[in-house]
């Protein structure tokens, strides 16, 4: 047995061995732990893009002594960082920097629920990549779990989405951050086929702190902050914990089963706007919140039932 035949693999899902149970609740739990993100940055005393900045900055230390606890091993034997993937971990990083930069800079100048619907469009788009560029057909099932997820997002949004002229530049700045952050998807998907989850978001990290240190200074906005709190929780929580095991999902995982799970963050983010600002939840968001655990249900499902429908 050669050494490379020695070295842990990660099996696609779908075929025995695979991780679905450890890999599904990482990648439900990646958008919890990123929905508390819009509530830390609103929390936080900096502007909106240095927030993103100190969100990255605060995480590399902590994401460096894990990988080095982990023994940086990558997924397959290769011969280094060759100059492809060095460049592909570039175009994520700085895709990811200018997605938070963007998103944040919306969040102040459109509603709450438009910046989230826009800020997560990736829910359609790394699904359409899948479907176009990666082959990655859907079954029956999986199509049917896509239209239950649309309806519940329209649902969740329907009553507080509006269009209005003032908002206009907020919506654009969001919808921008939704595509950047499926290149980011993208690029990440990539670097995964070689790295190992930690080292990726490690120097994925790294590659963001000085675009959106200078997008800050930039922009005149105040960098050093008074309270630290909301900022480590915003690392902690965000960088950390939800894009860690984002990252590791993104190896497990179609492109439209991420997509899908997506939908979790306004489903996460409607409760904690009830639970903190006394946000109301009608009947529509309840209803909503259920189609999505359906979908997410549906999408769940084992690869064995989809090849039986698709011969039917």
């Amino acid at each position: 047995m050669s050494q490379t035949d020695a070295l842990p693999q990660e099996p696609p899902v779908g075929q025995p061995g695979a991780p679905h149970r450890l890999a599904f609740l990482a990648l439900i739990g990646a958008n919890v732990a990123l929905a508390f993100g819009p509530w830390f940055v609103r929390l936080a005393d900096t502007g909106p893009v240095a927030a993103g900045f100190w969100r990255v900055t605060l995480a590399v230390p902590l994401l460096l002594a894990m990988s080095l606890a982990s023994g940086w091993r990558p997924v397959r034997r290769s011969p280094g960082l060759g100059m492809g993937l060095w460049l592909m971990i570039g175009i994520a990083g700085v895709s990811f920097a200018a997605d938070l930069a963007s998103w944040h800079l919306g969040i102040l100048r459109t509603t709450l629920a438009n910046a989230t619907l826009f800020g997560n469009s990736a829910t359609l788009i790394y699904p359409l990549y899948g479907f176009l560029i990666a082959r990655a057909w859907p079954s029956r099932t999986q199509g049917i779990a896509l239209v239950l997820a649309a309806i519940g997002a329209a649902l969740l949004m329907g009553q507080s989405y509006s269009l209005n002229p003032r908002n206009l530049v907020g919506d654009l700045l969001c919808l921008f951050a939704g595509v950047l952050y499926t290149l980011y998807f993208i690029g990440m998907a990539r670097v995964r086929d070689t790295m190992a989850p930690l080292p990726a978001l490690l120097l994925s990290s790294v590659a963001g702190i000085v675009p959106l240190l200078i997008f800050a200074l930039a922009l005149g906005e105040k960098v050093l902050p008074d309270h630290w709190t909301p900022l480590i929780g915003l690392a902690l929580c965000s960088q950390v914990i939800g894009q860690g095991l984002m990252i590791y999902a993104l190896g497990q995982f179609s492109p439209l089963v991420v997509g899908l799970a997506l939908l979790t963050q306004p489903v996460v983010a409607a409760a904690i706007g009830w639970s903190v600002y006394g946000e109301r939840l009608g009947v529509a968001d309840a209803t909503g919140a259920v189609l999505v655990a359906m979908a997410l249900v549906l999408v769940r499902r084992p690869a064995k039932t989809d090849v039986e429908e698709r011969a039917r």
